[in-house]
């Protein structure tokens, strides 16, 4: 919770960098509260197959939009790659192997050109 709480508090910060745990446990807890949404979206009848989420689950995905976009562009950084690799997920299929495979990999050690390393190895 400590992970998911420290990317809310940094809700718009592109600069630096995040480590896995930060991204993964970030996006762990995102997919787990947008079920449980979506179950209370489905129980209160406001789910909406055309759009596949409810009034409760749409709030919620607008509100963590942009921590999700920094936490991944910080990410990114953390690989030693630009925030626009992001983009890359724009290409069907292709896209989301490649930014999965980015966001998989460890720290670049040391500090690079987006700041320290925040594992604390330098």
């Amino acid at each position: 919770m400590d992970w998911y709480l420290s990317v809310l508090k940094k809700y718009a910060v592109f600069t630096g960098r995040a480590q896995r745990a930060e991204y993964w446990y970030f996006i762990l807890f995102n997919v787990l509260a947008m079920i449980a949404l979506v179950i209370v979206d489905s129980i209160t009848g406001s789910f909406s197959d055309d759009l596949g989420m409810g009034l409760l689950s749409g709030l919620y995905y607008l509100g963590v939009l942009v921590p999700s976009v920094a936490v991944s562009v910080r990410r990114l950084h953390d690989t030693g790659r630009s925030g626009w690799w992001l983009l890359i997920g724009l290409i069907p299929l292709v896209g989301g192997l490649v930014l999965l495979f980015f966001t998989v990999q460890d720290s670049k050690p040391g500090s690079n050109e987006y700041g320290l390393n925040p594992k604390g190895l330098s």
